[in-house]
Parts: structure tokens; C-alpha cells; sequence
């Protein structure tokens, strides 16, 4: 059944100069794709890649007008499949949502049913947008770490960019599987917080990273989970002990690995594994999230969440890419 439904969304729009505006506004269901499920978005949340889309680089979204959002969750209204019934609680992290597809800035989504997972059975839609994509990856990151076989008596995790969505969930989750956490604060920011989750020692980049563009630094890391990527990957990289594992899922810090060689893969056998949480197999989506709801549930970064309305985005997004964010935005849309 198609319903056309006024609704309220964030949406970028492209001007004839090649500028781009945003506002809040109002469109119809009809103007959404017709896919398997027609979702009221509740909450969605802030993260670096809905930044993007919404000044307008095309290296995420390529059409405008666009409404971003890589993450929403809410309530179904109507459904194709019969895995899905009206009134279920779904949540969306990834695949295209909010980048080519109308995200979840809008008070309505309409997606793949594949797309969509059930909201597990102790989690608040709230909940999962205050753990989104970011701290998604960041679980993610941290169950590579342990398949590959790092075990806490291995020795210290470094974690990069804690301060963020991404680490921050990261060393949470690593405590409380007992590793001993190393977290890299850019610039020191945050250490009381960083104190009080329990991170064992604290670095500032310039502990860290190579200026001299060594092959190799002292040992140091039974395994790293960056976020940033650039020199400080690179010199995580020149530091992780033999047999060590490197987990990689940003690039804040810049895309390339300039000065890397292959002496830490070729000597010390570290493993570089890739994190993309977008593309991550229905199954495996399901059982972090299953944790993410158990044991792994974050609640000592909830007062690190800020609430936030559809009309306040614009200001958090230029925050975010002047590197002034941290913590978790989630974005109040039911009530927008």
C-alpha cells in the first residue's frame, strides 16, 4: 500500500552557482523511493560521512536535492516482506542510506528490506543511535581484534581518535573484556573522561608519531584500532609488536600512509584488517548488535550523548568538520 504522508526532513540543496544550502522543510512518502519498507524514523545521529553529503561532496552523494543521515531508526508503517509487520522496531546502519538514498534526517525512510535490522529486544531506539555507525565500527574493530586471537594478557591496545564515536566505543568495550587500553588524545583533550572509563595510560600524537620516517619504532602494541588513519596509522603500524593486529576504519587524519614500508608486515608480521562497517553481512550485524544491547552496551559514554533537533544540524555539521566535535550527536527527528 503506498501512502502519501507530509513530512518533515533536513534536506541539501544544490544551487545553480555550485553552492549548496540546507534547510528543514517538508516532503511527501511520494517523493521517496518505493522499496520494501516505509519506516517512521524516530532518531537518527550525526556522523562524519552525513558532514559530507551535506556540504555537497559528490565523492559521497551525487544527486541533489538529498536529505542525509546514514543512520535511523523507528517504526514500521508498511511492509513487502513478511519478515517485517507494521509496528516493529527497526534500525539502518550503513549500506546506502543517507548517501544516495533519502536518509534519516527525514521523518520518513523507505529501504531494502535487507537493510533494516530488529531492534534488539533491550535496546531504545535512542540506544542505538547513540552507538550508530560509530560505535558500530568501533565494536566491530574490537571483535576483529579478538577472532584474529589478541587476548588481554598479549599485552596494550592502542586506541586512536577516543575522544570520537568510534574509539570512544572502542576502548569502552575493550575494558570490559579486561585489555589494558592505551588511548591516543589529540592534543590531550578529554582526559578526565578518558580517566574515568578507565583507560590505563594516555599518549598525545606527539608520543606517537614518526617524524624521522623510520622503518620500524620500538615494539610497543599488541594491537591497535584506529580511526584516523594518516601518520598516526602509519607510526601505530612501525610500533605494533610481532604478531600484532591493526584494525583500520577512518581517515580524519589523512588518507595516504606516507613513510610506511613493508618492514612491519615483512618482519614482525603485523595484520592490517580493514573495518568497513557500511557492507558488514546481515549476520554479523546482528550479532554485535546483539552484544552492543548485552554486554558490550556502552552506558558510561550516554552522558557524552547530546540531543539534538532537525533544525540544529546545520551548526553541528560545520563543528564536526572543523574537527570542534566530540561524543555522540543523536538527532531527536520524531519530535522535530
Amino acid at each position: 500500500m503506498t501512502l502519501n504522508i507530509t513530512y518533515k526532513a533536513f534536506v541539501v540543496t544544490e544551487m545553480p552557482d555550485g553552492s549548496f544550502q540546507r534547510s528543514t522543510g517538508y516532503r511527501t512518502t511520494e517523493d521517496l523511493p518505493h522499496k520494501d519498507l516505509l519506516i517512521k524514523v524516530h532518531y537518527s545521529s550525526l556522523n562524519y560521512k552525513d558532514a559530507l553529503s551535506a556540504t555537497g561532496n559528490k565523492g559521497v552523494t551525487r544527486r541533489y536535492p538529498h536529505t542525509p543521515g546514514v543512520d535511523a531508526s523507528g517504526e514500521v508503517i508498511t511492509s513487502i516482506d513478511d519478515a517485517f509487520s507494521p509496528g516493529n522496531m527497526v534500525m539502518v546502519t550503513g549500506y546506502d542510506l543517507g548517501m544516495n538514498t533519502s536518509g534519516g534526517f527525514g521523518q520518513y525512510i523507505s529501504i531494502p528490506s535487507t537493510w533494516a535490522l530488529r531492534l534488539p529486544g533491550l535496546m531504545t531506539p535512542w540506544e542505538a543511535m547513540a552507538i550508530g555507525t560509530a560505535g558500530f565500527a568501533g565494536a566491530l574493530s574490537v571483535q576483529k581484534l579478538m577472532d584474529s586471537g589478541i587476548r588481554p594478557d598479549d599485552g596494550e591496545i592502542l586506541v586512536t581518535g577516543t575522544t570520537g564515536g568510534v574509539g570512544s566505543h572502542a576502548a569502552v568495550i575493550l575494558k570490559k573484556e579486561g585489555y589494558q587500553v592505551v588511548a591516543l588524545s589529540l592534543g590531550g583533550k578529554d582526559t578526565a573522561f578518558l580517566e574515568r572509563i578507565g583507560i590505563n595510560r594516555i599518549l598525545t600524537t606527539e608520543d606517537l608519531v614518526d617524524k624521522m620516517e623510520k622503518g620500524l619504532l620500538s615494539s610497543r602494541w599488541a594491537g591497535v584500532i584506529d580511526s584516523v588513519g594518516g601518520p598516526v596509522l602509519v607510526s601505530a603500524l612501525k610500533s605494533t609488536k610481532y604478531g600484532g593486529v591493526v584494525t583500520s576504519c577512518g581517515n580524519v587524519a589523512g588518507a595516504s600512509l606516507s613513510g610506511l614500508t613493508v618492514y612491519p608486515f615483512i618482519i614482525r608480521g603485523v595484520s592490517l584488517l580493514g573495518v568497513a562497517s557500511a557492507e558488514s553481512p546481515l549476520e554479523l550485524k546482528t550479532r554485535i548488535w546483539q552484544k552492543l544491547s548485552t554486554t558490550w552496551k556502552p552506558c558510561e559514554l550516554w552522558d557524552r550523548v547530546k540531543e539534538i533537533y532537525l533544525h540544529e544540524l546545520e551548526k553541528h555539521i560545520f563543528q564536526m568538520l572543523e574537527g570542534k566535535s566530540s561524543g555522540r550527536i543523536v538527532v531527536n527527528i520524531k519530535d522535530s
